[in-house]
């Protein structure tokens, strides 16, 4: 607190609402576990009430309503629901590759009857609650379950409405494109401790924007002399502040007094727009109600996970899910999210609202709950109109990721609560809610790594259900919903594959929502750390030593079970049916073990960061080069180019290339001329392939490859990630053959970034 702020009423009034919202939130947390514990207790200790509520509901397990009992017919029969819905699903995606209203809709309303059927069937008759330790384990595996689908149906209800603004952002582009509509613009580039050469490029592409009347802004929040000269080079406006109050939103918040355009653009200090950001964008806000227009964050090169794994090219990031498919959902629901980089904002409605939230640590989130609760309107345009520098290691991932989860779940504590803000409507208040649901699910990740373990080592069985049952009931629902999953996201996420992104934080994400809903403001704004290189494989114990754990305990469990199982198959027929739901059980568990197995597996090598030995982005980018060595001239394409080098593959076969004479590289579509040294050839079915480092380019030169590089309309390009079965493939053939242990020599070729 400054010393300008001490004996401000409203502030104390504000901060005292924290406190009182802090302790309320918390204590109503504490109070429903503290009774969950207290009926746990009294059921073991063999209360007579209790014991008596639950004998009665066992009862009713075993005795279901007539309609969720399975129909007294063969086998085969009882998979006619699965195989015709299937079938109905499939034709459907079949017909409309793409998820169309009609073709959405009709999927989507078959998966939440299916999903209304399966809550019934678990809740009404599949619970096991003969004693105790069952009942125990049997109820949290349901809640846990429970959680993940209230958030999953309350997705699905959404669904039923999304928005694609892209026709609309064609008609009001026109307007700017032939300056009928031509406001002035600020852009704000926000810096804490980023480097000068990621700094460098990001504000070269915002100069290059098409559109004049624009000012450009360096928000450096650590006064480093470096970056103001790196500002006056460049021609940008420089400002700074004597402190770093606030982190990011109080440096916003500072360069907002400072400034007068009529709209504010914000891009992270990595994130570079393509040049056609403003003209695709600014039309909106043509709406005097349009507040704030929202854009998708792409990257430049593959997150941690991809590169690790060695499927940088074939993977989407985890960013995709939510940019290609929630996004869309919420601009539906009139909630789009807020995501702090690549957006564009006007400044009378931010003012409004009183500048960018500071009491969280997801300032943009919140801003965007007060501009809609004020009736604004969020936009969000599904184009990729900039990109940024993913997190360079799994360390760096998880400090994203965590940070996003602790701001976000702070909504609970702060005025801004989605839930409770006045001005928000029913529909907007079910959006936010799923995505702060979102986060819980990782408690129960954590729970679904865990009950098989309960089988082997407690001889716990918490679901009771026939092989019929399963057949009637589940199978349906599952298999309906595996087939959809992809196309209902448009294919930037296959459901396995979810499961192994959620699995590798799940522990430290669990942690952090316990830890933010008992004290929600105990850590700070942590910054992701970015340009980075490293040279060697670095594996991340912190983040492994659980999943290690779990690894080890469920590998036991499985040849515990397998053993079991072998052993008890031979008299399974003559045993008593408690015994006969016993054995089911531990078949149950082993599958699911084996299912867990693989997937730890996985995770762990995730946690095996692979090296990165270049600061700079190679992008698999072909263009004509000239290559001139002395007097001598040759042509070629290049294989892969960045800012500081490029490889070259030439035409001619069988000539010998001199690199000690003087070279330039004439990129010829671009016009672009660069002194070069050739620093490796290589041949290819006697074709030369060179290497080439760029030699003291200067800053037009720079401009121009940062412009080819990363500036070019429509270049970032959706990628669709593989199928259910694919993937699965993927799987095995990671674990079959790890990188670290056949692939140690990290080829530029294979990790470059694809463009058009």
């Amino acid at each position: 607190m400054t010393i300008s702020q001490f004996g401000n009423p409203n502030l104390e009034r504000s901060e005292l609402k924290r406190v009182q919202r802090s302790r309320t939130a918390t204590i109503v947390l504490v109070g429903i576990i503290a009774c969950a514990s207290l009926i746990v207790a009294l059921w073991f200790a063999g209360e007579g009430t209790i014991e008596g509520i639950f004998a009665y509901l066992h009862t009713f397990q075993e005795n279901p309503p007539m309609w969720l009992q399975v129909p007294m017919v063969m086998g085969e029969v009882l998979l006619a629901p699965t195989v015709l819905l299937l079938v109905l699903v499939l034709a459907v995606m079949k017909v409309s590759p793409q998820p169309r209203l009609w073709s959405r809709r009709l999927v989507v309303g078959i998966l939440i009857i299916l999903t209304v059927r399966y809550v019934l069937w678990r809740s009404l008759s599949t619970l096991n609650l003969s004693d105790p330790l069952n009942g125990v384990f049997s109820l949290g595996l349901f809640f846990l379950e429970l959680l993940m689908l209230v958030s999953g149906t309350i997705g699905l209800f959404l669904m039923l409405n999304v928005k694609e603004r892209r026709r609309e952002a064609d008609q009001k582009s026109a307007l700017v494109v032939d300056g009928t509509f031509n406001p002035n613009v600020d852009i704000f580039i926000p810096t804490y401790n980023e480097p000068s050469f990621i700094l460098r490029r990001t504000i070269i592409g915002c100069q290059v924007l098409d559109y004049d009347n624009k000012t450009i802004y360096l928000l450096d929040d650590t006064q480093r002399e470096e970056i103001k000269e790196l500002a006056d080079k460049l021609g940008c406006k420089y400002l700074t502040r004597t402190d770093n109050s606030h982190a990011k939103a109080g440096n916003l918040n500072h360069a907002l007094h400072h400034t007068t355009g009529e709209l504010l653009v914000v891009f992270d200090a990595d994130f570079i727009p393509t040049k056609n950001f403003l003209t695709r964008t600014v039309g909106f806000f043509v709406d005097e109600k349009v507040a704030l227009v929202q854009t998708p964050q792409s990257f430049y090169n593959a997150d941690p996970i991809a590169r690790n794994l060695g499927l940088e090219n074939i993977v989407t990031s985890e960013e995709e899910v939510f940019y290609r498919q929630i996004q869309p959902i919420r601009d539906g629901a009139d909630s789009v999210i807020c995501a702090g980089t690549s957006f564009i904002v006007r400044r009378t409605a931010l003012q409004a609202t009183g500048g960018f939230v500071t009491d969280s640590l997801s300032e943009d989130y919140f801003t965007g709950i007060r501009l809609s609760a004020l009736g604004y309107r969020l936009i969000y345009l599904d184009e990729k109109l900039s990109a940024g520098l993913a997190a360079e290691n799994i360390a760096a991932h998880a400090t994203q990721r965590l940070r996003w989860a602790r701001g976000t779940l702070q909504a609970f504590f702060i005025e801004s609560n989605p839930l409770t803000i006045k001005g928000l409507r029913p529909i907007q208040r079910l959006a936010h809610l799923e995505g702060l649901l979102h986060w819980f699910s990782s408690i129960s990740r954590v729970g679904f790594l865990l009950i098989p373990l309960a089988y082997s080592f407690l001889g716990v069985i918490p679901v009771r259900a026939t092989t019929l049952e399963l057949l009637y009931f589940f199978l349906p629902y599952y298999l309906v919903q595996l087939t959809a999953f992809g196309w209902l996201n448009l294919r930037s996420r296959s459901a396995l594959l979810s499961d192994i992104y959620s699995l590798v934080l799940c522990f430290p994400l669990a942690v952090t929502v316990i830890q933010v809903m008992l004290n929600p403001f105990s850590q700070g704004f942590k910054v992701t750390p970015k340009g980075t290189a490293s040279d060697r494989f670095a594996f991340n114990w912190h983040l492994a030593l659980p999943l290690i754990i779990i690894f080890v305990a469920t590998a036991v469990s499985l040849w515990r079970n397998l053993g079991m199982c072998a052993v008890k198959a031979m008299w399974a027929t003559t045993v008593s049916p408690e015994v006969a739901q016993a054995i089911k059980g531990i078949g149950l568990g082993w599958l699911w073990s084996a299912y867990n197995l693989i997937l730890l597996g996985v995770a762990l090598l995730i946690l095996l960061d692979v090296p990165k030995p270049d600061l700079y982005e190679w992008f698999n980018l072909r263009r004509v080069i000239k290559l001139q060595v002395g007097a001598q001239k040759y042509w070629g394409v290049t294989t892969a180019i960045s800012e500081v080098g490029a490889e070259i593959a030439l035409t001619q076969a069988g000539i010998t290339l001199d690199s000690n004479l003087p070279v330039t590289m004439e990129i010829v579509e671009d016009e672009l001329i660069l002194p070069v040294n050739i620093v490796q050839i290589g041949y290819k079915d006697e074709f030369p392939r060179v290497r080439v480092t760029f030699e003291q380019i200067n800053l037009i030169q720079h401009r121009c490859l940062v412009e080819m590089l990363f500036c070019r309309p429509g270049q970032w390009k959706r990628q669709d990630t593989p199928g259910e079965f694919s993937s699965l493939l993927l799987l095995f053939r990671i674990l079959l053959k790890p990188r670290v242990l056949f692939d140690r020599k990290i080829d530029i070729n294979a990790i470059a970034v694809s463009q058009g």
